[in-house]
């Protein structure tokens, strides 16, 4: 297994660009995470001038606190479990809506040592909702526990900067609206 060069810029680089891009644009951000346990917090909020974008966040480590703190509906975790597309739409809504904000940023995954409920490690999803609307990437990660997690927190990152981009490529105000939209898989053929 080896690793991706990508992965190994410091993990603060696209943390800025998004607090820059919702400072421009007055927008807010809270995040959800499970598999990252606070990294992405701990990302965006290394940047200065986060205090203007960055509401909070909830790390549901948890099965058990995903339906308790984000509000993932206990029939989904009970059916599917929590590494699954549409849970991780379903934190980034909750902690949208939670913590009252224009963008919530979700992780879920299998981060290792061991799969998880018939899951591989290195299986991520991670989600953004929006004024677009929600959307899902599957990564597809390789490497170890520790590149895992940093591989998605990039990658988190680089989705929300994507969406909120395409939503607002101007700053200025008004949404574009669109469907739930899915992302191709990061990483397939890595492994």
């Amino acid at each position: 297994m080896g690793t991706d060069a990508k992965y190994e810029q410091p993990v603060g680089s696209p943390a800025a660009g998004v607090v820059h891009s919702l400072r421009e644009r007055q927008q807010t951000l809270a995040t959800v995470e499970s598999l990252t346990g606070g990294l992405l917090a701990a990302a965006i909020v290394d940047v200065a001038g986060a205090s203007a974008v960055y509401r909070g966040g909830l790390v549901t480590y948890a099965t058990q606190l995903k339906a308790e703190l984000a509000d993932v509906p206990e029939e989904l975790l009970a059916e599917r479990g929590p590494v699954d597309p549409d849970v991780a739409i379903a934190l980034a809504e909750g902690g949208r809506r939670r913590c009252a904000t224009d963008w919530g940023l979700a992780t879920t995954g299998v981060a290792g040592p061991e799969p998880q409920d018939g899951r591989p490690v290195g299986l991520v999803y991670v989600a953004v909702a929006g004024p677009g609307g929600p959307v899902v990437r599957r990564l597809d990660l390789d490497g170890g526990r520790e590149h895992i997690r940093a591989a998605t927190v990039i990658e988190a990152l680089r989705l929300v900067a994507a969406r909120i981009h395409r939503a607002f490529p101007e700053t200025g105000p008004g949404p574009r609206t669109g469907p739930t939209a899915t992302v191709p898989p990061a990483g397939a053929g890595r492994r």
